[in-house]
Parts: structure tokens; C-alpha cells; sequence
């Protein structure tokens, strides 16, 4: 029992470590946009921040195929089936370029219709039509390597991806400075330059991804995989992932709805909820890795049909994430007069900005929770129709509507509308948990799966 017990803290340390330092480095590239920026001008910082709703919705596509990847690649991984996660990785890859060159054609030839959804601040639109139109490159590099990493992590090569992350960020910020103030002689760049520097960092971590997955991962990209799909695979990834692909969507989608909400409540509103979406980010650094870890750990264990095992994991790894979410949740509340005191905002911004910190202490929590759970555990084990059902309902029969009412048909004070938009964690936990007690996620889902493939 203490063997077992020593063999899942050292198995889910070694993937928490590294993967809540690779969220904490990526959570920094924001943080240096949002801080050389606003030392420009307001308005440039809070372009960009509206302008990266773009990227995230791209990477809710990007998660959606990356989480089944994951889903897939940590059983077929437990199970010792290389072959499969071969089939799986070319499938994946097939899903995923249409994808990202819409996203950048979308933002090299529509930035002006893209900046409008956001906001109506003329200022705001000009810098963010110009950052579009630069760090759209970007998303088909991140999206590439946004799998390979996927791929890396559930092979063996947390650490690997986690060093090539910590590259990329340490290369964005440093571009930063260079592009966004014009440093050595360059010309000053403001938003665009922060664009050049994602872009850059962007191709500097696929370049990196793709080396580690050419000369020393076993699991190799093969065209014939991308060209032939294994129709085995692409029924089970359907079937699995289809539920959580359409979660991420409705869910992102509804979640960005709060960031149009807010961005016509004026500038001030606009540039204090970029600041608190920021430090969410960063505290939310654990919680990411505890459920990415936890998802790989679970998975490995449902894969070799050690059902019992994923289960007691999967309570354990619940416990920790319900302490960890209080915890952070308290250090969000109590980071308030640092943050203050850092942001270079206008009075009324730093009024609503403190007020938002304070607020974002039981939204932490929450995400905390379902981020483990919902996409997760859950997912570890196949059961993602719950998440889309439950984010669906929670965003668009309460917070999206009840938002927008509160915002523009009654008026209400940017603060209140701001709490009502960040009840959406809170309002799932009763369902999340009553659903969890009915243990569906602890499910081998590749125990027949490779039967056809070998007679293929």
C-alpha cells in the first residue's frame, strides 16, 4: 500500500511540476504584453487583450483536439500500444490544419470585422487590427505545436516540452521589449511589435517540438497515417470527443461573450478585467497542471484495465484539487494591493480592477474544481458529455443572458455585472459533484480498440 502510494505522488508530481511551470511561463507572455504595453497607452494594452480572443478561441479547437489526443494517447500509452498512438497522432494532425489556416485567414484578412465583436473603441480597434494581422502567422505554428506537445507528454517528454516552453517565453518577452520599444535601434512597434515577438516564440517552439519528435521520441508523425485514416480510430475519437470538442466551443464562446459584454461597458472596464483575466491565468497555473496530470496518470491506469486504481487516483487527485482551489483563491484576493500598485491604469480602472481581484477569489476555486474534474478526470476516462451539457446550460441559459440584460437593458454598475459574470464555476459545482459520485469516467475505452487496427 505505501509502494502504491509513493508510485502515484512521484508519478503525479514528475507531470504537476513541470506542467504548472510550462501554464506559469505561457501565463507570463500576457502579463509582459499587458505591462510594456500599458506603459505606451492604455488603449494598446486593452487591444491586445481583446485581440487575443481570438487565439483563444483558436485554442479552444486547439484543446478540444488536443484533449482527445490526450484522452486516447494516455490509454493506448498504458496499454503499450505504439502503433495506435501513430494512427491517432496523423489523425489529429488531419484535423487540425484546416482549422488553423482558417484562423489565419480569418485574422490576416477580416482584423477590423474580428476587432468589431469586441468593442466599438475606435482607438482600440486600429491597435488591434494591426496585431492581428502580425501574429496571425503564429497560429499555424502554435497550433502544430501545440499537439506535437500533446504527443511529447503522454510518451515520456513532459520535461522536454516543459523546457521548450519555458524557451519560447523567455524568447516572447524578451522580443517584446526589443520590438514593442524599439530597443538597439529597431523602431518602436507598440502592439504589432508584441506581435512579432509571439509569432517568433511561436516558431521557435514548433521548430523545438519537431526536433524532440524526430530524433528521440518513438511515436513518429507518418504521412500515410494523415492520408489514410485508421477508420477505427476516427469512430472512437468521434464518439469521445465530439461531446467535448462542442463543450469547449459553446462554453469559449459563451466565455468570450463576457469579454464583449465588458468591452462596451467602456475603456476603463475593459482595460481592469484584461488585468484580472491575467492574474486568474497565473494563480489558474495549478489547477491546468493538476488536471493535465491528473488526466495522464487516470488514463494510464483505466488504459491497463487497473479500473480500481483510476478510481482511487482520480478521488485522491479530486481532494487535492478542492485544497489547492481554496488556497489560490485566497492568494487571488490577497495579490489585490501588488497588482494595484503594478498596473499603470486611470483611477476608475484601478477602482474596478481591485474590486475584480477580490471577486476572482471564488471563481478560482470553482475553476479549480471543474477544470480537474470536467476536463480531466472525466475526460481520462471517456465521459465528456456531462461537461458539455453542464457548461452549455450554466453559460447560455444563465450567465450570458443574465449578463447582457444586466449590462444593457437594466444598467447596472460595471462591478455587479462583473460578479454575475463570473458565477459560471460556482453554479456547476453541485452537478459536477453529484456527478462524479457516479463514477462513468472509470472506463477502459481501448480495451477492444486495436483489434482492427492490427488486421488493418
Amino acid at each position: 500500500m505505501k509502494n502504491r502510494e509513493q508510485t502515484f505522488s512521484r508519478k503525479l508530481v514528475s507531470l504537476i511540476i513541470p506542467m504548472t511551470l510550462q501554464n506559469f511561463m505561457f501565463a507570463l507572455v500576457p502579463i509582459s504584453d499587458a505591462a510594456m504595453l500599458v506603459a505606451l497607452n492604455q488603449d494598446s494594452m486593452s487591444a491586445v487583450s481583446l485581440a487575443a480572443q481570438v487565439t483563444f478561441v483558436l485554442n479552444l479547437f486547439l484543446f478540444g483536439i488536443s484533449a482527445g489526443t490526450n484522452m486516447f494517447a494516455a490509454q493506448y500509452w498504458g496499454k503499450g500500444d505504439k502503433e495506435s498512438i501513430e494512427r491517432l497522432f496523423g489523425y489529429s494532425v488531419k484535423l487540425l490544419i484546416p482549422i488553423a489556416v482558417l484562423f489565419f485567414s480569418m485574422a490576416m484578412f477580416l482584423p477590423t470585422g474580428l476587432m468589431r465583436i469586441y468593442t466599438d473603441v475606435p482607438s482600440i480597434i486600429d491597435y488591434g487590427v494591426q496585431y492581428l494581422r502580425i501574429v496571425s502567422f503564429s497560429y499555424l505554428f502554435m497550433s502544430l505545436a501545440w499537439l506535437y506537445e500533446a504527443i511529447l507528454k503522454n510518451t515520456g517528454f513532459v520535461r522536454e516540452s516543459t523546457a521548450i516552453s519555458i524557451s519560447m517565453v523567455i524568447l516572447n518577452i524578451i522580443l517584446n521589449g526589443v520590438f514593442i520599444f524599439g530597443l538597439f535601434g529597431l523602431p518602436e512597434m507598440g502592439a504589432r511589435g508584441a506581435a512579432l515577438a509571439t509569432t517568433i516564440s511561436s516558431l521557435e517552439g514548433f521548430v523545438g517540438c519537431t526536433w524532440i519528435l524526430l530524433r528521440r521520441c518513438s511515436v513518429k508523425l507518418r504521412i500515410k497515417h494523415i492520408i489514410n485514416t485508421d477508420q477505427n480510430i476516427r469512430r472512437e475519437f468521434s464518439r469521445y470527443t465530439s461531446p467535448f470538442m462542442a463543450n469547449q466551443l459553446f462554453w469559449g464562446i459563451g466565455f468570450t461573450m463576457i469579454s464583449v459584454i465588458i468591452g462596451h461597458l467602456g475603456a476603463d472596464a475593459t482595460a481592469a478585467n484584461a488585468i484580472a483575466a491575467v492574474v486568474k491565468d497565473l494563480v489558474s497555473c495549478f489547477c491546468y497542471a493538476l488536471g493535465s496530470g491528473g488526466a495522464i496518470v487516470v488514463g494510464n491506469e483505466l488504459g491497463a484495465g487497473r479500473l480500481d486504481k483510476g478510481k482511487e487516483y482520480g478521488n485522491k487527485i479530486t481532494k487535492l484539487t478542492i485544497i489547492s482551489g481554496a488556497i489560490l483563491g485566497v492568494l487571488v484576493a490577497l495579490s489585490a494591493p501588488i497588482v494595484l500598485k503594478v498596473a499603470n491604469l486611470t483611477p476608475q480602472a484601478s477602482e474596478y480592477l481591485k474590486y475584480m481581484l477580490w471577486m476572482c477569489s471564488y471563481y478560482i476555486l470553482g475553476r479549480s474544481i471543474n477544470s480537474t474534474t470536467i476536463g480531466g478526470i472525466f475526460a481520462a476516462g471517456g465521459d465528456t458529455k456531462f461537461g458539455f451539457i453542464c457548461d452549455t446550460i450554466t453559460m447560455w441559459a444563465f450567465i450570458v443572458p443574465v449578463g447582457f440584460i444586466a449590462a444593457f437593458y437594466f444598467n447596472l454598475p460595471v462591478l455587479v455585472v462583473y460578479f454575475i459574470l463570473n458565477l459560471d464555476e460556482m453554479i456547476k459545482l453541485p452537478a459536477v459533484f453529484i456527478h462524479y459520485r457516479k463514477y462513468k469516467w472509470v472506463k477502459n475505452l481501448v480495451a477492444d480498440t486495436g483489434k482492427e487496427t492490427e488486421e488493418l
